[in-house]
């Protein structure tokens, strides 16, 4: 049985995706991405190859541009929407609160988001996939469609006006209630993959096994061992936030270490004594007594002459 639709447009939106093989072979299988509206069946939908929060996101920024923020997202409980928990050991044990960034988006956004608990709780949405491979997969067939971006370009100028056209219905409360986007909610930055991280004494961080040095021009009060908000864009850029204001960052590459020196030259080495033989002693027959003495040396080198030791004065001169 069919669920009452909600009364306004924009009221409620249901969300959802479809992996099917809509190329029917000629290009790779692509995912559905759809919103519907439950008071009017208007849909919005873009294909993608995968299912990740990245194409989710871009699907609900071209949505929020086109009709602006609706009340409340309809969705399954999904990963992407909510994170699954294991059962509590206790009933009153309570989880410390924590979002997935589609969660968090959509709370940035004033949108409220509902866990449907069966797939026929989001029935419009069900019924528009179920229409779509029919439908779509012909249309597909007959624009001889092969690629994603050919996909893409047929769903958006032929398949989707002409869903809009057929199958939407008017709301019971003329009252649109989607709401306009404000100032304050930056798109770019809010459909982004954002996440914490600390300024170290020396004015850096680390994200995804990078470091990024803050510039010195953005340094200010209370930031050095502060919390910073870190928004990797859809563009792959990555912008870092103090409270309300955009820190200047550069990634900076790890210090590289000095050259080891070069290993020094050995000297020749010194073989040893064979297994079982007594050590040499350098030492060996040398006996201080028995040698000549040192003026007898010296006589003997400067052909005759020496001090008398035995005779002469300190001077060494002879009576």
């Amino acid at each position: 049985m069919r669920g009452a639709r909600r009364a306004c447009r924009g009221e409620l939106v249901q969300w959802d995706s479809s992996h099917h093989d809509w190329l029917e072979g000629r290009g790779p299988k692509l995912y559905l991405l759809a919103m519907i509206d439950d008071a009017t069946s208007q849909a919005w939908a873009g294909f993608a190859e995968h299912d990740t929060t990245e194409e989710n996101f871009l699907l609900l920024g071209n949505y929020l541009t086109q009709w602006g923020r609706p009340v409340d997202f309809y969705t399954d409980k999904h990963s992407l929407f909510t994170v699954n928990r294991p059962a509590r050991p206790a009933e009153d044990e309570a989880w410390p609160e924590a979002w997935t960034q589609i969660g968090r988006a959509l709370r940035e956004l004033g949108i409220g988001w509902i866990a449907a608990h069966s797939p026929q709780a989001k029935g419009r949405v069900e019924r528009f996939f179920g229409t779509a491979q029919d439908r779509l997969v012909k249309g597909l067939r007959k624009a001889r469609v092969g690629n994603l971006e050919e996909a893409r370009q047929y769903l958006e100028q032929e398949y989707l006006p002409l869903w809009n056209r057929r199958f939407t219905v008017d709301a019971a409360n003329p009252t649109d209630g989607h709401r306009r986007l404000e100032r304050t909610h930056d798109l770019a930055a809010i459909l982004s993959h954002v996440e914490e991280r600390g300024v170290g004494h020396d004015y850096t961080l680390q994200y995804h096994k990078r470091r990024y040095q803050i510039a010195r021009t953005d340094i200010r009060p209370g930031l050095r061992g502060a919390t910073v908000r870190v928004e990797e864009r859809g563009d792959e850029t990555v912008c870092v936030r103090f409270r309300d204001h955009y820190l200047s960052v550069k990634g900076c590459d790890p210090q590289t270490r000095p050259n080891p020196l070069p290993a020094r030259p050995r000297g020749k080495k010194i073989s040893k004594a064979p297994t079982g033989s007594k050590p040499r002693n350098w030492m060996e027959g040398f006996q201080l007594r028995n040698s000549q003495p040192v003026w007898k040396v010296i006589k003997q080198e400067t052909g005759g002459w020496a001090p008398d030791h035995g005779k002469g004065s300190a001077g060494g001169v002879g009576r």
